[in-house]
């Protein structure tokens, strides 16, 4: 878990004001509980998974099985610490242990439609 992005700071003292974060200027402890809210503004509303969905990843042996490679462990690493995440998922993208990953991601969370499947 981690703590709400700098750009989510009114949001942080809101919450401390109502008694439900740190004070403002205080860094928020490791293990607090965020909220899809402190992620996602609502512009991203349309990308937005939800919870249940999203708590399926982790039940997915598939997705366990690639995450064992430290490769693409390694990738993940970098992207979560990299300062401009959008042209690194861009340039990601372009490798196939990472669109492996991603994909194996939107099967769980989306998974396809049985088209053209006759009912038994």
């Amino acid at each position: 878990e981690r703590c709400a992005p700098d750009s989510r700071r009114e949001r942080e003292r809101e919450r401390a004001a109502d008694g439900q974060g740190p004070p403002p200027g205080q860094p928020c402890p490791a293990h607090s509980p965020w909220t899809v809210e402190d992620i996602l503004s609502e512009e991203d509303e349309q990308d937005r998974v939800p919870l249940q969905k999203l708590k399926l990843l982790g039940e997915s042996e598939e997705l366990k099985e690639l995450l064992l490679n430290p490769h693409l462990r390694q990738l993940l690493l970098t992207i979560d610490q990299a300062e401009d995440k959008s042209s690194l998922m861009r340039k990601f993208m372009q490798e196939p242990l990472f669109v492996e990953f991603a994909d194996c991601c939107l099967r769980v969370v989306e998974p396809p439609e049985k088209e053209n499947i006759l009912p038994e």
